[in-house]
Formats: structure tokens, sequence, C-alpha cells
């Protein structure tokens, strides 16, 4: 079984990842390589590149949201005392399929329950979850004081405990060095006698100011945090290690808008299409999404410096 994301999560990159591996897929197929990610998210990429087999030493990934990065860490663990938890919680959400409000008042007391994050670390990933898989569209988003607050989604019977694929993740993480904290501390995992490359996915900058969008930590990602961004990727440029970033188009909304054209103006911009879902509502837009690189060779691959 080939694995794949364990959470939704705003935002994916599955439907990108023609277009992203495109980027770096034969250049890390060909050599020893140490692979970066230090905005894992919900993981799209990683899965894709564990499951191709590829020439990899070894993976670091990273991620702010500490909810998130426990999750990574009990199933890379402890796989069968998460499915035994989540298969309780399975049977018990199914058993309200007909009893709507007895339904609502077991999430919104699992919901409660997460918030106060004082439980063993494998019933509160069984409860991320749990979460994940039962609110509404499979939204991740907190507010201010790091409260997850999605409501209740409308699935009869959602899969809260997808055992295979729960198994076929932990064998990949095994050898996966599993981070949580600020992406620059990423850093010090460079070895400098091999190649490393590096995939970003920080949180988009919104298409507007009115735009709806997912917060998925208490950790604020604005313009600043964008600028701070840039300069990382700058610093791995002068270490001549390669990335590949990805990023809201602003010109969807506003074509003068050259936030990102400004900001990355010495490297190279591509502009591919995908369609998202906008401000919650349940239909897809075609809209147009950055993949910035900053080496390239003839055949539009990344070239990994030695």
């Amino acid at each position: 079984m080939t694995a794949k994301p364990f959470v939704k999560w705003a935002g994916g990159k599955r439907k990108l990842l023609k277009e992203i591996s495109s980027l770096f897929s034969d250049n890390i197929k060909t050599k020893k390589v140490t692979y970066i990610e230090p905005f894992v998210g919900g993981g799209s990429v990683l899965f894709w590149l564990l499951s191709c087999n590829q020439k990899i030493s070894k993976i670091i990934i990273n991620d702010i949201n500490s909810d998130l990065m426990n999750v990574y860490r009990v199933i890379a663990d402890q796989p069968e005392e998460l499915i035994s938890v989540l298969e309780i919680f399975q049977l018990e959400y199914h058993a309200f399929r007909d009893n709507p409000e007895g339904r609502k008042n077991y999430y919104y007391t699992k919901r409660s329950s997460f918030n106060l994050r004082d439980q063993q670390q494998i019933i509160h990933a069984a409860i991320f979850v749990f979460l994940n898989r039962t609110c509404f569209n499979g939204l991740y988003r907190v507010n201010k004081k790091n409260e997850f607050n999605v409501p209740i989604g409308s699935y009869k019977t959602p899969l809260i405990c997808d055992k295979d694929n729960i198994i076929a993740v932990s064998k990949l993480l095994k050898n996966v060095i599993i981070l949580n904290g600020d992406y620059y501390e990423t850093l010090k995992y460079i070895d400098q006698h091999e190649n490393c490359f590096f995939y970003l996915d920080p949180p988009y900058k919104p298409l507007s100011k009115t735009a709806n969008f997912n917060k998925y930590s208490n950790y604020i990602f604005d313009d600043s945090e964008q600028q701070r961004l840039k300069e990382f990727c700058s610093l791995l440029n002068e270490k001549r290690i390669s990335w590949v970033l990805s990023n809201s188009d602003l010109k969807n909304e506003n074509q003068e808008n050259c936030f990102f054209d400004d900001l990355y103006k010495d490297y190279n911009i591509n502009r591919v299409n995908v369609n998202r879902v906008i401000n919650n509502n349940s239909k897809e837009k075609n809209i147009k999404e950055l993949l910035i690189t900053n080496r390239l060779d003839n055949k539009k691959s990344l070239i990994l410096q030695n």
C-alpha cells in the first residue's frame, strides 16, 4: 500500500505533486540527498517522496504546530496503540449516526478535551485525528488562544481509523527526524559533505484582506515573516543549497500586486494552475499559485550542487 497523508490539510499539495516533483525528482533520484521540509503540514510531498523509493540518505521534517507533530511522532513510534484508541472513537461516534444531538455532544466534548492539552500523547494524537476526520470540511483552524474552533461536520460514517494507512505511514517515518519549532532550526541539519534539498510550504499569504485564512497555529505568519522566510531562502542560496518554495499568487486578485515578484526577483518564479476551494464554499475555483526556485537547468530540474 502506498502511504498517503493521514490528515486533511487546507492547501495540501496533492494536486500540485506533478508540478512540484518535476522541479527536483530527477536529481533526487540520481544523487544522495538530505531532504529537509521545514513546514511539513499534511505531508503530501513528503509521502510522495518516501513512497517513490528515492535516493535520499536523510529526511528532516518540521512544523510549528506541536499538536500536528505529536501525531507524526506517535504514528512513527506507537502506531498500534494509536489504532486501538481510534477504533474505539470510531465505534462510539458511529453509534450516534441516528442521534444528531448525541453526536454533537460527543464531538464537542472531544474538542474541549483537545483544547485542554492535558492528555497522554497517544490520546491527544487520537483526538487530533478524530477531529480532523469529523469536523467541517476537515479544516484545522485555531484562535489566538490556540484553541481548535472548527464546528462539527456532516459526515455520516467518516473513516476515523484508517488502520492500513497508519501502518504504512509508520513504516515510512521510522528513519525520519521529526522536529517541532521555528524553521530556522532546520539549518543545523545541513550536511556540508552531502547534497541538501529544501522544500518550503509556509502558511500562504492571503489573497486579499477579506480572505478567510485558516490558521494552523497561534503563530502569526504576516508580511514580516514572509520577508524573514525570503532571507532564509537567500541564506540557503549562499550555501549553494537548492530549494523550492510554494506560496499564493496575489495576482489572482490584483494584477498590480507584485509582493512576491519583488521579494523573489532574484529567483525563478513559476505560476501554476490548481483548483482550490475558496472562502470555505464547496465549489472549487481554478487559480494560480507560485512555485519559486533558486536554480534551474535547461530541463527545468533543480541542480543540486556538490
